[in-house]
């Protein structure tokens, strides 16, 4: 899937600069940190999500106790 993005000239000189020294191409590192990056992005936006609707009483949730209750783990 191509994609294109506008990146500020300081970030674009930084990337040129490091795939010029080490011979790899820009597509490379943009590809590295997507791959690298994605799970820290969905763990922190899914996160804050799932918070804003345990504020708005829209997601349940459960004490430790009852969780350990449930699985049996206080016995």
């Amino acid at each position: 899937m191509a994609t294109s993005i506008r990146l500020d000239p300081v970030i674009e000189q930084r990337l040129d600069h490091l795939a010029s020294a080490t011979g790899r191409t820009k597509a490379y590192y943009l590809r590295e940190l997507i791959v690298n990056g994605l799970e820290d992005l969905e763990d922190f936006y899914l996160a804050d999500a799932t918070m804003e609707r345990i504020r708005k009483g829209e997601e349940s949730t459960f004490s430790s106790t009852e969780v350990r209750g449930d699985l049996g783990l206080d016995h």
